[in-house]
C-alpha cells in the first residue's frame, strides 16, 4: 500500500498523463488495476475536459489523476513569428501546403482558465497534478476545499520547495530521462539535469513532501528501486504508450518499437518548449534551423498544422511522439495487464 495523504493505492504506480496519448479508458483501466489512472486535458477546453472526467468516471469508482498545464501565457512576438513561419515553409511546400498565416496561442494555462477550475470544482477528482509551474493561492485553496489532492512536477530542489510552500501534497521527480515535456517552470533558466536517481534522492532527503519517482522507468525492477530511493510511488508514461487503450497512432506505435527508441532526443521545434521525443524528421530539421522558436504554445500551431500536412501526404516524421531514455524497454499489453506485470517484476525485484 502506498499513502499520500488522504489517498492510498494498492499499488505504488501512476500512470502519467501524456497529453496525445491518456485516454478515459485506459485511466479507468489503470485505476481499476489498483494503480492511479490519469487524462491530460492541459490541451482542451473545459468542457471537453468535463466530458474527459466523466468518461473516465463512468468506467471507474477508483481514484484518478486530472493533471493540467499550468505555463506563463505566451508572448505573442510577431517578428519571431513571423521568421519562424518562413523558417518552416519550405517544409510545408515538401508537402504542397502553405503555413498557417498567423500563429495563435492553442492552449490555454490554468493560471487564467477560469472555466477548468469550475470544472474541476464541480466534477471533484481525487487528484489534480500540475506540469510546467503552480496555480495561484487561490486556485489551489479551491481545489483543496473540492477535496482534491495536489500535485506538482519539479525538475530540481527550488520547484519542489516553491510547491511545497504552495500547499501541494506530493511532488514528481521528473528526472531528464522523462519523455514529454520537460516541466521546469521557467524554460529559459539553466536547466541542470538531473537524473531521476540523483533528482528522486535529492527530493526525499530535502523538500519536505512525499516523492514520486518520474523518468525512465518501465518496468517493476525500476519501480522497486525507486521506492528503494525513498519515493512513495513511480510514474511511468512512455511505458503506456503501446496500450491498446492508449490513443497513440500506428506511426508512434511502430516508431516505439523501432531503433529510433534508442536515441530519444531533446527537441523545442515541437511546440516551443523543451520535450523528449523519438527523432523524426522534423527533430533532424533542428540541427539547420538558425531561426528563432516563438514561445510555446505559439510554436505548436505551427508545429501540428505542419505534422497534419505531412500526415496528409504520408509522412509521419513531422508528430509529437514523446518518449523517454527507457522507451526500448517498451511493451505492448493491455493497461491492467501491464499493471500485474510490473507488480509482479515489484514482488520478483
Amino acid at each position: 500500500m502506498t499513502k499520500l495523504d488522504s489517498l492510498t493505492l494498492s499499488v505504488p504506480i501512476i500512470q502519467a498523463p501524456m497529453a496525445g496519448v491518456s485516454t478515459p479508458e485506459m485511466a479507468a483501466a489503470v485505476s481499476n488495476a489498483g494503480a492511479l489512472g490519469s487524462i491530460a486535458v492541459g490541451a482542451i477546453d473545459a468542457d471537453a475536459a468535463r466530458a474527459m472526467i466523466m468518461a473516465v468516471q463512468a468506467r471507474t469508482d477508483q481514484p484518478f489523476n486530472v493533471n493540467l498545464f499550468v505555463h506563463p501565457p505566451a508572448h505573442a512576438r510577431p517578428k519571431v513569428e513571423r521568421d519562424w513561419v518562413e523558417a518552416l515553409r519550405p517544409l510545408f511546400a515538401a508537402y504542397g501546403a502553405q503555413p498557417p498565416a498567423a500563429l495563435r496561442e492553442i492552449y490555454r494555462s490554468f493560471a487564467a482558465d477560469d472555466a477548468m477550475l469550475a470544472v474541476l470544482a464541480e466534477t471533484r477528482p481525487a487528484v489534480v497534478s500540475f506540469h510546467f509551474g503552480l496555480p495561484d493561492a487561490a486556485r489551489i485553496a479551491m481545489l483543496k476545499q473540492a477535496g482534491c489532492l495536489l500535485l506538482a512536477t519539479a525538475t530540481c530542489l527550488d520547484e519542489a520547495l516553491a510547491a511545497r510552500e504552495a500547499g501541494i501534497d506530493a511532488v514528481v521527480a521528473q528526472g531528464h530521462e522523462a519523455g514529454g515535456h520537460r516541466g521546469m517552470f521557467d524554460p529559459d533558466a539553466p536547466d541542470a539535469c538531473l537524473g531521476t536517481l540523483a533528482l528522486t534522492r535529492l527530493l526525499v532527503e530535502r523538500s519536505g513532501l512525499p516523492v514520486i519517482a518520474a523518468g525512465g522507468i518501465m518496468d517493476g525492477q525500476g519501480v522497486r528501486a525507486a521506492l528503494n530511493l525513498g519515493a512513495v510511488a513511480a510514474q511511468l508514461g512512455t511505458a503506456f504508450i503501446a496500450c491498446p487503450e492508449s490513443s497513440a497512432d500506428d506511426a508512434y506505435r511502430a516508431a516505439l518499437f523501432s531503433p529510433a527508441a534508442h536515441h530519444t532526443t531533446i527537441t523545442s521545434v515541437i511546440s516551443g518548449r523543451p520535450a523528449r521525443c523519438l527523432p523524426n524528421s522534423f527533430t533532424a530539421w533542428e540541427a539547420s534551423n538558425e531561426a528563432e522558436i516563438p514561445d510555446y504554445p505559439i510554436a505548436y500551431d505551427a508545429g501540428k498544422a505542419l505534422n497534419q500536412a505531412a500526415k496528409a501526404m504520408g509522412e509521419d516524421g513531422y508528430g509529437a511522439q514523446w518518449a523517454g531514455q527507457g522507451a526500448p524497454l517498451a511493451r505492448s499489453l493491455p493497461a491492467a495487464e501491464l499493471i500485474a506485470a510490473l507488480v509482479a517484476e515489484m514482488q520478483a525485484a
